[in-house]
């Protein structure tokens, strides 16, 4: 390990600022007369970072009723897909790694394997679930320890990071890993599926117009009044609430992935949470990457996957797919912008350069 100064940074992830928040919406006429519309909204910790549901309704009781349904919804998937805790899903497979024996699973846990097995297909390898093997070398979670793990301690670990050793049976809900040592992570993705459900649950109950914000997604549902949501990216060299474009959004969801999200420096090198699966280090090229699109779990992965691609074959996926946007911040500050975004987005300045971490 080279011995040097260290600098460890702490932040939420987060997209830029909040959305603007509702003042006021009119949900219809009775007797000629607009019923109150109200901001219903809590926020808890869930899934490893903030969550914040918040509904606007004249039906004040009834959606904060939801929003109660909404967070036991979270702590149900968050159950399955941790590896936090023993008894998950996830961890479960992961203990029978290699013992020729396929575990029952729940059927999202089954769902969401398939979605990740898609998602590495689709960003050629880049998007790999069981970079769970590194887990335990590089530690970007709770247990961040900012030390920079050696060249030989990532080298035995690679030939555990394939997601091709995964199996799932979706339709008997039933999963199997075939190598021992072989472990399956779901931080790249399990949050966008959690903010999914949570969204469909509160159309379910009849709820339209709704922010849903977990971290670095966050799900747009109806209008703010009579007006698209706007969404702030922040500058990845930037200040916390420092942004440098905003972007409208109507029932679609933002996800962004960068490298200011969790990381150390050290001797003036930035070491960050997004690994390329190939190499085992951090992956280089990018600063930042907002994805647009329809599904929260897409927009999780693909701003992963994007990240770890790089600024020219991550932007050719992008623009390969239909009803997904791209806003890329390269490793030296350029910015780049998906065609679908082009006439969306909204550039106050452009991101900083060479200015230093803040």
């Amino acid at each position: 390990m080279t011995q040097g100064a260290t600098r460890p940074i702490h932040r939420a992830r987060r997209i830029g600022v909040l959305v603007a928040v509702i003042a006021a919406l009119c949900a219809g006429a009775c007797e000629g007369e607009p019923p109150q519309v109200d901001l219903v909204e809590e926020t808890r910790m869930a899934m490893g970072s903030s969550l914040r549901i918040a509904v606007a309704s004249s039906r004040r009781a009834e959606a904060s009723a939801a929003i109660g349904e909404a967070f036991d919804e979270v702590q149900r998937l968050e159950a399955l897909l941790t590896v936090w805790r023993d008894s998950s899903d996830i961890s479960r497979l992961n203990a029978a790694a290699g013992s020729g024996m396929a575990i029952d699973v729940a059927e999202d846990t089954a769902r969401l394997l398939v979605i990740a097995q898609e998602a590495g297909r689709a960003t050629g390898g880049k998007f790999d679930v069981t970079f769970g093997a590194l887990s335990d070398v590089w530690r970007f979670d709770h247990d961040q320890n900012n030390s920079v793990p050696s060249a030989e301690a990532i080298a035995a670990r690679l030939p555990f990071i394939d997601s091709a050793r995964v199996h799932v049976d979706e339709a008997r809900h039933r999963a199997s890993i075939d190598t021992a040592g072989v472990r399956v992570h779901l931080g790249g993705i399990g949050k966008g599926y959690a903010v999914d459900r949570v969204a469909a649950l509160l159309r379910a109950r009849g709820f339209h117009d709704f922010l849903i914000q977990g971290g670095g997604d966050l799900f747009a549902s109806g209008r703010n009044g009579t007006r698209a949501w706007r969404v702030g990216i922040q500058d990845p060299r930037g200040t916390p609430d420092e942004t440098f474009a905003t972007l409208a959004v109507e029932n679609e969801t933002v996800s962004t992935s960068g490298d200011y999200e969790r990381f150390f420096e050290r001797d003036g090198v930035r070491y960050h949470h997004l690994l390329d699966p190939d190499s085992g280090w951090p992956a280089t090229g990018m600063r930042s990457v907002t994805i647009v699109a329809r599904r929260a779990v897409d927009a999780d992965w693909l701003s992963t996957g994007v990240f770890i691609m790089g600024p020219d074959t991550g932007m050719a996926l992008v623009e390969s797919l239909p009803d997904v946007g791209a806003v890329i911040v390269t490793a030296t500050g350029d910015l780049r912008v998906s065609s679908r975004l082009r006439d969306r987005l909204q550039v106050q300045r452009l991101p900083y350069t060479d200015a230093p971490t803040r």
